[in-house]
């Protein structure tokens, strides 16, 4: 007998079952989504914000560097503005580095929102399948139950 075929091999078609029977886990997993989603969503929106105001104050002291190289060059006097001005460049500089951490922090809560969208539809899905062989268990001869199985789920037909 091959390893494939030996009957201690499982899968998660066969927990599945188990999965969507547990309506403790329903509701828990539900509670959490609900605590979570929102929370979630808010703090994409605020990282949204704090990046368009990171990107307008990064613009701002670009065009006021600008400013200042404009006037030391118009001026030619012998003021101490340079150290103005590489001050202005590293606050640019922290600035892009802060507007890259809540890039990549944004994209880690997208990443999360997607994932949990799909677990719900994955639920979801779960929850008519499970909803479907309730129906399917007021029949009595077992011919027509392994049938009506075959066709909601034709991976799980034993001769394929």
């Amino acid at each position: 007998m091959d390893v494939d075929t030996a009957s201690d091999n499982t899968s998660i078609d066969d927990k599945i079952d188990d999965f969507c029977e547990n309506p403790t886990r329903d509701a828990l997993t539900e509670g959490l989504m609900s605590l979570l989603k929102p929370t979630v969503d808010q703090l994409d929106e605020r990282i949204r914000a704090t990046r368009i105001c990171q990107i307008e104050l990064k613009q701002r002291i670009e065009s006021l560097s600008e400013d200042l190289q404009m006037i030391n060059e118009a001026l030619q006097c012998p003021l101490e503005i340079d150290s103005y001005i590489k001050k202005l460049i590293n606050a640019k500089r922290k600035i892009t580095i802060v507007g890259n951490i809540l890039q990549s922090t944004q994209d880690v809560l997208n990443k999360m929102h997607q994932g949990v969208e799909k677990n719900t539809a994955k639920r979801k899905a779960l929850l008519d399948h499970s909803s479907l062989y309730s129906n399917t268990s007021n029949i009595t001869d077992k011919e027509e139950q392994v049938e009506v199985e075959k066709e909601a789920d034709p991976a799980k037909d034993p001769q394929v």
